[in-house]
């Protein structure tokens, strides 16, 4: 009987043939998908001013000349926030090196990631007021809140609280959060090789293979990310956190991260599960209402968790999603994310480039509005 019941599931897409876990509604393909733009450069992360404009940064996977562009509305890319940081022409304040994780707050200021891994140079957060277009501040991130693996990946902005969270996969048995008070300047690694923040042996297929990188050596070996998807909710009262390459989503309470007397442990005993039913994924955002998208990288899909029932359910999936990242809502009340192929770069490839442009950027419409830029 159960087998049947499971063949019947995998037959009419009600079942998800990976995992087995059940989409209660059945697998929504193209409806409401729409083609928004198309990213000048292989995308890593993404944002949205208030006044509707893209931010993306460019994956330095993709060895990109330009770090971060931004859309007009006149429809042109261009450097963001300007050619001279982005090339180191013309004696800028400072140069980007290489920015994933963009986050833009409700003042217009874009907050970027710099994880300074292509020239080995020191983490930053580098902010830029959008309205009055002048570099807003840098903050160094502290080196003892750093490992020798650290690739800070993605960033989550405390919307009533002067902080950020900040996602280091590292080298995954190492990965950690990182707490950046931006009162005080300095950074605290948290929650380092905790069970939350590490990979679990779950591998990425892709294109009909798995997703791997060749070693010097020749051998091939899965990457295994681990924590990277991040996000606050509305109120900034819980993170939101998981490894890419793992089943379960974890939440805490902002307050508890802000609290630096909290001593090795603490921390951990209080965080709680959210669901066991999380794909791999390296974004996530979260809606006013309070369910949980996810970029699925593996079924080439957004699904997302519902507050109503706590189970995985599907909300697209369409074969242009290939590596899907940077969810985030826009001004229109709609879910924006890219397609960044991530997978078909060299690094995954023995060094061929087997991406084909053109990155598209969608957008669909979501269960609920969220908070514009994340």
């Amino acid at each position: 009987m159960v087998r049947n019941i499971i063949l019947f599931g995998l037959i009419f897409g009600l079942l998800d043939p990976v995992t087995g876990w059940a989409f209660p509604f059945g697998k929504k393909k193209n409806v409401g998908l729409e083609e928004s733009a198309q990213a000048p450069c292989g995308p890593g992360g993404m944002t949205i001013t208030p006044d509707g404009s893209y931010i993306v940064s460019c994956h330095q996977f993709f060895d990109p000349k330009i770090k971060v562009m931004r859309l007009t509305r006149d429809g042109i890319w261009e450097p963001f926030p300007n050619q001279e940081m982005n090339t180191g022409v013309g004696n800028p304040p400072l140069v980007l090196d290489s920015v994933l994780g963009v986050e833009c707050d409700k003042d217009g200021i874009v907050w970027m990631l710099d994880n300074g891994r292509r020239t080995e140079k020191p983490p930053k957060l580098v902010a830029w007021n959008t309205k009055k277009k002048k570099l807003h501040r840098v903050v160094p991130i502290t080196e003892g809140a750093l490992v020798e693996t650290s690739f800070l990946d993605d960033l989550a902005l405390d919307p009533e609280q002067p902080f950020i969270y900040l996602a280091d996969p590292a080298g995954g048995q190492d990965a950690a959060l990182i707490v950046v008070d931006l009162l005080t300047g300095l950074s605290r690694r948290v929650l380092h090789g905790d069970n939350s923040v590490r990979p679990a042996q779950i591998g990425l297929q892709l294109d009909g293979k798995t997703v791997a990188v060749k070693r010097p050596d020749g051998r091939e070996i899965q990457p295994l990310s681990g924590v990277n998807p991040i996000t606050v909710d509305k109120k900034g009262d819980w993170l939101f956190f998981g490894p890419m390459n793992s089943q379960i989503l974890y939440k805490v309470e902002t307050k508890y991260l802000r609290d630096s007397s909290l001593i090795k442990g603490m921390l951990a005993g209080r965080l709680k599960r959210v669901t066991g039913q999380k794909p791999i994924a390296s974004s996530i955002s979260i809606d006013s209402k309070g369910n949980i998208y996810f970029a699925d990288i593996q079924r080439q899909s957004i699904t997302y968790i519902s507050a109503a029932d706590r189970r995985l359910h599907n909300l697209i999936t369409d074969p242009r999603i290939l590596w899907p990242d940077g969810l985030c809502f826009g001004t229109d009340g709609k879910l924006h994310f890219f397609s960044s192929q991530l997978h078909r770069t060299p690094i995954f490839n023995g060094g061929k480039d087997l991406t084909q442009p053109p990155f598209w950027v969608f957008k669909i419409k979501a269960l609920s509005s969220g908070t514009v830029g994340r």
